[in-house]
């Protein structure tokens, strides 16, 4: 019988000495990646000569610094004054500003924990209810943002505005008209949320999930690859292709804005789907809701539900398009407002019957 031999101490290094080697790569290669990934805060004043060309400019409004876009005719009765999303800027409505500014008056603005305005600061700087964060943060719920904008049109002598807003925007929006009816004149809710419902998990951008974690949101205020913030805005679209690399730099570099992310965390954090949501039913002025069809990460189901919960409001389905319709396909998605607010007809990308709904109620909005 043939005797096997024992593994002996000789024997076992070798194979010991190639899992420390293994182990010593790995550790080098993530060394490397999170150096590389390593993304530190940029003062506001690097970033303004990039993003912040004429016409923009910057407005103190309550110790909170603004930056906004303010074109078209003076003497416009009901200026347009459009709200980005989570995580965008005023850059997302530059589409829908070319084609509106020619005869309205356009409002659009960098939302607080975004783009260049930054953090909530001066009066709106107060402590809100965030257990996770050991400093005490701003409130950054809907009705707070809401409360913003209505200072905004206060500091800008705008009695009545017609309100659009998309994502978080479009929120915004319609509870500035159930707080203060009588400054809105009309609404245009763009993929808005509101209504409650289940988000995907496959669709939340993966920044947001390590944003809004305790015990992980620290690193998304000390990392941020590119690779991340491309991968959360392709899934805003319906064809990631339309993406520019210019679009991602914007979204890259204003999300390094000092102080941005970890608003965002605390933004997300406070976030409560659907809160409020009752009073949605008590609009009263004439909505515009626009949807992209293939929106994943607000389902057209709560534009259904929108339109089901105001009264005489009407939906725009647009096919081939995703969550920022404005951004994806401005010409497209700007028609039915256009039409809407009595500019223009509608262009035919947009679903025929809700479109010329959409004119029925442009004819019934108030001048």
């Amino acid at each position: 019988m043939r005797t096997r031999k024992r593994p002996t101490e000789t024997d076992a290094r070798p194979r010991g000495s190639w899992l420390l080697r293994l182990l010593g790569v790995l550790l080098m290669l993530t060394a490397v990646a999170v150096a590389l990934s390593r993304a530190p805060d940029r003062p506001v004043q690097s970033l303004v000569a990039q993003w912040a060309p004429p016409p923009s400019d910057f407005v103190e409004i309550r110790g909170q610094l603004v930056h906004l876009r303010d074109v078209g005719p003076r003497g416009d009765p009901e200026p347009v004054l459009l709200l980005h999303g989570t995580s965008a800027s005023l850059h997302t409505w530059e589409g829908w500003v070319k084609a509106l500014q020619v005869r309205r008056r356009v409002v659009t603005l960098d939302l607080p924990g975004f783009g260049l305005t930054g953090p909530f600061t001066g009066a709106y700087a107060r402590p809100g209810a965030d257990p996770q964060d050991p400093a005490p943060p701003a409130d950054y719920s809907g009705d707070a943002y809401a409360r913003f904008v209505i200072d905004i049109l206060d500091a800008l002598k705008i009695e009545r505005a017609v309100l659009g807003g998309n994502s978080l925007g479009g929120e915004i929006a319609w509870r500035v008209a159930t707080l203060a009816p009588q400054r809105v004149a009309s609404l245009v809710l763009v993929d808005a949320v509101g209504p409650p419902f289940e988000p995907s998990p496959t669709a939340v951008p993966l920044g947001w999930v390590v944003a809004r974690t305790p015990g992980l949101s620290w690193l998304s205020e000390w990392l941020l690859p590119r690779a991340l913030v491309a991968q959360g805005l392709a899934g805003s679209y319906a064809d990631p292709t339309r993406i520019t690399a210019q679009q991602v730099d914007r979204y890259f570099e204003l999300t390094l804005r000092d102080g941005n992310r970890r608003a965002l965390g605390q933004r997300l954090r406070q976030m409560k789907i659907g809160e409020g949501a009752e009073r949605i039913a008590a609009i009263r002025q004439p909505t515009l809701i626009l949807w992209g069809a293939e929106d994943r990460l607000v389902p057209l189901a709560v534009g259904r539900e929108f339109e089901r919960r105001i009264p005489g409001s009407r939906l725009v389905v647009l096919d081939g398009l995703g969550h920022v319709p404005q951004e994806e396909d401005p010409a497209r998605s700007v028609a039915p407002v256009l039409a809407f607010l009595g500019l223009a007809a509608p262009a035919a990308g947009a679903t025929a019957p809700a479109a010329a709904a959409a004119v029925g109620v442009a004819a019934s909005a108030p001048r």
